[in-house]
């Protein structure tokens, strides 16, 4: 019979060292995130070098509006008119709701969303990607982005999603920070060569193709506190795509793409200058 004292104790303990690991004296991508989004899942360090990089780039706050208004979009584009039910989700950040599985159950109560990440700060809140309609499953793995074999040899992945059937990779806001010499395209290949035909390859990409000033001084801050950053242009964004087959309307700007399937209440005028992000949405043939 299981101790429900010692079990207790052990859960704080393990709670109190996941804290403890959270440096929040220092800059973190993921908090920098969202504060971008108005979210409250940040501190001063965090602000403070957020509002640097909107000194140097003020389009940063629409940059991530777009970026996460492009991911619902995707989501429900896949999930309406390619029948998509299973998706991976890498580099998840904090949770931000709708989340992923929010937006695919609210299509299709049976879709199944294992997110992943590994990062204590995400971890911490993992519980809230968890919620899952009766139908569907949500998971949450610890892992990675850069080790793609650890992530598909996860148990809890193998218990949640079926490889054999279409699975929708997204990629959203992860790539640029995974530099060249971490082979973000080897990482991206031995990803989607583990799904099958019709399994769906999603991206979002900033890029410094309207403003390389500006975006040299970004990738600078972030550098500068510990976070790999590369932005790359239209053409290097394209190489992840090769091979796959690019919905409509292929490798445009954020805002550009489907923008009539947006649940945004407001969608202001923006510049493609503004929003500085490639995104697209393709399947494997």
């Amino acid at each position: 019979m299981t101790d429900g004292t010692a079990l207790g104790d052990a859960e704080s303990e393990s709670a109190a060292e996941l804290q403890a690991s959270i440096r929040t004296d220092i800059p973190h991508s993921a908090r920098m995130y969202d504060y971008y989004l108005g979210g409250r899942t940040n501190y001063r360090p965090d602000r403070e070098a957020a509002d640097e990089v909107a000194t140097v780039f003020p389009g940063v706050f629409v940059t991530a509006l777009e970026n996460r208004d492009f991911m619902h979009r995707a989501t429900r584009v896949l999930a309406r008119s390619y029948g998509i039910r299973q998706w991976l989700d890498i580099g998840t950040g904090i949770p931000t709701s709708p989340n992923l599985h929010e937006v695919a159950q609210s299509v299709a109560e049976d879709a199944r969303v294992v997110y992943v990440d590994y990062d204590p700060i995400v971890l911490n809140y993992a519980r809230a990607l968890l919620r899952s309609t009766p139908a569907g499953r949500t998971a949450y793995v610890e892992a990675d982005a850069t080790d793609p074999e650890a992530i598909l040899a996860d148990q809890t992945l193998a218990a949640t999603l079926d490889l054999s059937r279409p699975v929708a990779l997204s990629l959203n806001a992860l790539l640029h920070f995974i530099p060249d010499d971490r082979d973000p395209y080897g990482i991206v290949s031995r990803l989607m060569a583990a799904l099958p035909s019709g399994s769906a390859l999603a991206i979002s990409h900033c890029t410094p193709d309207f403003d390389p000033e500006a975006w040299a001084e970004v990738v600078g801050v972030y550098r500068s506190s510990g976070t790999p950053a590369q932005v790359r242009t239209r053409k290097e964004v394209e190489r992840f795509f090769e091979g796959f087959d690019l919905i409509e309307p292929g490798i445009v700007v954020g805002h550009r793409w489907r923008p009539e399937e947006t649940d945004r209440v407001e969608t202001p005028l923006v510049s493609d200058a503004e929003v500085s992000l490639w995104v697209g949405v393709a399947i494997k043939p």
